[in-house]
């Protein structure tokens, strides 16, 4: 058949030929139409097919068909240096902040040749805008170096603050001014009343223990058998079994009488086959 597959255009010669051998009984329903309109003979295109040529090496590994439509990661060099500063200040990350901008642009507003800017808090996110200016603009600055000045400036403006903050506190205690627990305090309350709750249930199921580990022997405790002679309940009881116990140099009247262990077996032998 070469190149080209030419069964298509022979189905009305190889219907014909099973009709003949009576292969097939009844012609199909398409036979007529495809006689009177036979399928074009011509096998030539119109216009000849281009084929784009291979562009892609050969050594490179295919993509799958899942990760074909992800997208790729952006990723921004103020990325790694937010890593590096929130690694190292943990907390910063638990101050509420306000994300919102007015008109989109307000970073245009911004000059990162001081970390402080008029109308915006200090922040994690000043120390890397300062550190970001120091890169580009200062030359042959580190990024270790461009860090630590961005995080000290960072470290000076946080004290100034604290400092404001605890005189301001001061003055308002020193007016008659009434402030309500910290969250420190309030924490420390709470993490001392589960631990009070803690050791009562610990208390609880240490003597659950001992008392299992009590029930265990068939005799009664040790320690419950000892008795002080200077405590009143155990004169007492002296004194009720004191006309029962034998006196000095009296042996004890009553009881078992003991036999020899032989004789005992011969007794229980004698007892079992009715001698």
């Amino acid at each position: 058949m070469g190149r080209h597959d030419l069964r298509p255009l022979r189905v009305l010669h190889t219907a014909n030929q099973l009709f003949t051998a009576a292969r097939i009984k009844n012609l199909p329903p398409w036979h007529s139409v495809v006689e009177s309109i036979p399928p074009a003979q011509a096998l030539v295109r119109t216009q000849p097919v281009q084929h784009t040529p291979q562009t892609r090496p050969r050594k490179t590994k295919a993509r799958k068909a899942s990760k074909l439509f992800k997208p790729t990661n952006i990723t921004y060099r103020e990325d790694r240096l937010r890593r590096d500063f929130f690694g190292d200040h943990p907390w910063e990350l638990a101050r509420p902040r306000v994300v919102l901008e007015n008109d989109g642009k307000d970073y245009e507003g911004n000059d990162w040749s001081k970390i402080s800017q008029p109308g915006r808090p200090v922040t994690g996110e000043s120390v890397i805008q300062r550190q970001m200016w120091l890169l580009k603009n200062v030359h042959n600055m580190k990024k270790a170096s461009a860090y630590d000045q961005a995080r000290k400036e960072f470290y000076k403006l946080r004290l100034h603050e604290d400092v404001r903050r605890r005189v301001a506190k001061e003055e308002a205690l020193a007016t008659g001014a009434y402030f309500h627990k910290s969250a420190l305090e309030v924490g420390m309350e709470i993490e001392d009343k589960q631990y009070e709750e803690w050791k009562k249930w610990a208390i609880k199921q240490t003597k659950e223990t001992e008392q299992r580990q009590n029930a265990m022997y068939t005799g009664q405790d040790n320690q419950s058998m000892d008795l002080s002679p200077d405590d009143p309940e155990t004169e007492a009881g002296l004194e009720e079994i004191s006309d029962i116990l034998p006196a000095q140099g009296q042996s004890a009247l009553g009881g078992a009488q003991a036999i020899p262990a032989s004789q005992g077996v011969e007794a229980m032998e004698n007892f079992a086959f009715g001698r």
